[in-house]
């Protein structure tokens, strides 16, 4: 039996994050207050202080997240003054001199986007994903998002070429390479960097809800069954429901006391999962391999 905890912590993150132990988070995905936005609720951070304000909870977050662990920064820069703001860039440059590896970018793409016309530009269908990291070697379960093959491979490994066969090296020097015929017969291949992902279509009574498929993708790629999952930024609580639900234990963070009561009425502070023999189960056909039977028990939230 494992048990399952959804802690929620009422404060300011940059005090509160104090409280937690070093290296005991396997997962951070979050979505701060972007710049100049959302100042009805959260008050509002102009551009041009956003460094300085994100880096003291940069810091903390350096200490909480485990050697092996992932932090997931989902952000968008605005546009002022007829430009794109630097800001997150800035960000991603002083995060770097504090002790975090930038290690990839992923985007969220909004495939249900609203049409609209802007005087200089199109409209934004899309938000960064920053990955960074303590060290090079961090958990990565990359089986676990992988996507249907897609009917490209009917033609393309139908009719292969004898470069196909074998390692074709690029011609252009970059080092990238590829061997055509190691995906005959697969059913599955690796996702790019880009999510097409629906937006939240209600908003949850919060004022920047993203879909429960956003964190569930980063989840999946980044943590175990047990691992634990941080949202210092948790608004309408989506990351600690769906760490609940996929058997992560989760913390959250939020300085708006409606957004705290909120979550805490909708998640339970503490799940029971009995996990049943799965080779015996599979053996005599009554159960798949994945079944669990989950007693809930309402103990005293810490």
């Amino acid at each position: 039996m494992i048990t399952i905890t959804a802690k929620t912590i009422l404060g300011d993150s940059r005090e509160a994050l104090r409280d937690l132990r070093d290296n005991s988070v396997d997962l951070i995905f979050t979505s701060p207050p972007y710049a100049d936005q959302r100042s009805q609720t959260y008050g509002g951070i102009k551009p041009d202080q956003y460094v300085d304000w994100f880096l003291p909870i940069g810091i903390e977050l350096l200490r909480i997240l485990k050697s092996d662990g992932t932090f997931v920064l989902n952000i968008k820069e605005k546009a002022q003054n007829g430009e794109r703001h630097t800001y997150v860039l800035e960000l991603i440059l002083a995060m770097r001199k504090i002790g975090w590896l930038w290690t990839e970018e992923m985007i969220w793409h909004k495939k249900n986007c609203y049409p609209g016309k802007w005087p200089n530009r199109f409209r934004d269908s899309w938000e960064r994903l920053i990955q960074f990291n303590k060290s090079r070697h961090f958990n990565m379960y990359q089986e676990e998002v992988m996507v249907p093959m897609g009917n490209w491979d009917e033609k393309r490994l139908h009719n292969l070429s004898e470069t196909d066969k074998i390692r074709d090296n690029s011609k252009v020097g970059s080092g990238f390479g590829k061997n055509i015929s190691n995906w005959i017969g697969k059913e599955k291949a690796y996702p790019t960097n880009v999510l097409q992902l629906a937006t939240e279509c209600s908003n949850k009574n919060h004022s920047a809800a993203f879909p429960e498929t956003l964190p569930e993708w980063f989840i999946k790629l980044f943590t175990k069954e047990g691992n634990t999952v941080l949202d210092p930024f948790m608004g309408s609580g989506t990351t600690l429901k769906v760490a609940q639900r996929m058997k992560r234990n989760s913390v959250g963070i939020d300085i708006l006391p409606q957004y705290y009561d909120m979550v805490n009425a909708a998640i339970q502070p503490t799940e029971c999962y009995i996990f049943e023999n799965r080779k015996e189960y599979a053996a005599n056909n009554k159960w798949d391999s994945e079944t669990v039977r989950r007693v809930r028990n309402s103990v005293v939230y810490y």
